[in-house]
């Protein structure tokens, strides 16, 4: 057989290249040093890490929550197609300075089971009253975004407020959002016929739209685009189950909660971006403000639909002090 000298050469390259790649991998997978380095934070203490755990409901669906801080309690539902992910800044930001902050995946999204019916608003609050009962919680703030705003509606509708303190509704969907003869201002059913004819055509593509434009307003001049969030979008609503998220469209869209508004008598924030593209502020936060007794209106000039992430620090900063209030 006729040796080729260039093996040899290219076979010690193929060496070092390998040894230097298990020593890269060795390094990462060193286990941590026995002393807390100079200047790190030390880990938490057990009872302060944070906690996740799954809770079936009387219907045998299993729901995903976290469960973070301790402290009075802070509730938080998420917006359509997305999970409890989405509140992730908010969740630790209450949660480190003194609050207890529950945070789930609603049926059919993120990492909570996706059955195939009970995808509608009375469930959905329903699904909650009962993650409240078996956790115990009282005197809970409700924080509540877009679809998880009509979420908190509904729930105190159907439950009262005997476990809730306060409620924060943040660019939510009540108090109806498509348009009919009491409610001119709302969109036209075929704007939410048009989200199902481009979810059905190409799911994974119409997320990525929606993500790249208008939820946290990118399709602006001047925006200062993420793809980091953009993507992070897009991965939480590809883990919804298909027909829960479809069916969640009507859910979010056609749901009237003008009585349930009616019912508030806890003391509620109603915070909504004026650019708000998802969810346009004249036929939501302006109605709502009206049908719901004593509440407060904090309008966020040039805010997107998705506050908690484009103005974080100031909604940060208004919900600690709400929760202090």
């Amino acid at each position: 057989m006729h040796h080729d000298p260039a093996f040899d050469l290219h076979d010690a390259q193929r060496r070092r290249l390998l040894a230097g790649g298990l020593a890269a991998a060795a390094a990462f997978a060193l286990p941590p040093l026995p002393f807390p380095v100079a200047g790190a934070p030390l880990p938490p203490h057990p009872s302060e890490a944070p906690r996740m755990a799954t809770f079936t409901t009387r219907d045998g669906t299993t729901l995903f929550y976290k469960d973070w801080g301790d402290g009075p309690v802070i509730s938080f539902s998420h917006g359509w197609p997305l999970s409890a992910d989405a509140w992730d800044p908010q969740v630790f930001h209450l949660a480190s300075h003194g609050f207890r902050c529950i945070a789930h995946d609603r049926r059919g999204h993120g990492r909570s089971s996706q059955p195939w019916g009970g995808n509608d608003m009375d469930t959905y609050a329903d699904d909650l009253a009962q993650l409240f009962e078996h956790l115990d919680v009282k005197d809970v703030m409700m924080v509540g975004h877009s679809t998880g705003g009509g979420e908190v509606a509904r729930y105190i509708g159907r439950h009262g407020t005997s476990r809730v303190s306060r409620a924060v509704l943040m660019g939510a969907v009540p108090p109806i959002m498509v348009q009919t003869p009491d409610n001119p201002g709302g969109l036209p059913l075929s704007v939410f016929d048009g989200f199902r004819e481009a979810y059905l055509a190409d799911r994974a593509q119409f997320f990525l739209d929606v993500a790249s434009g208008p939820f946290f307003g990118f399709n602006r001049p001047g925006a200062k685009v993420s793809q980091g969030q953009i993507r992070s979008w897009w991965e939480q609503g590809m883990q919804s189950g298909f027909k829960n998220a479809y069916d969640c469209i009507k859910a979010f869209s056609e749901t009237d909660f003008t009585e349930d508004l009616r019912k508030f008598d806890v003391p509620t924030l109603i915070i909504h971006g004026d650019d708000d593209q998802i969810v346009p502020i004249d036929a939501a936060a302006r109605r709502s403000v009206e049908l719901v007794p004593n509440a407060t209106l904090k309008v966020y000039p040039g805010g997107s639909h998705s506050l908690g992430d484009t103005s974080r620090e100031q909604l940060n900063a208004d919900l600690l002090a709400f929760a202090r209030s």
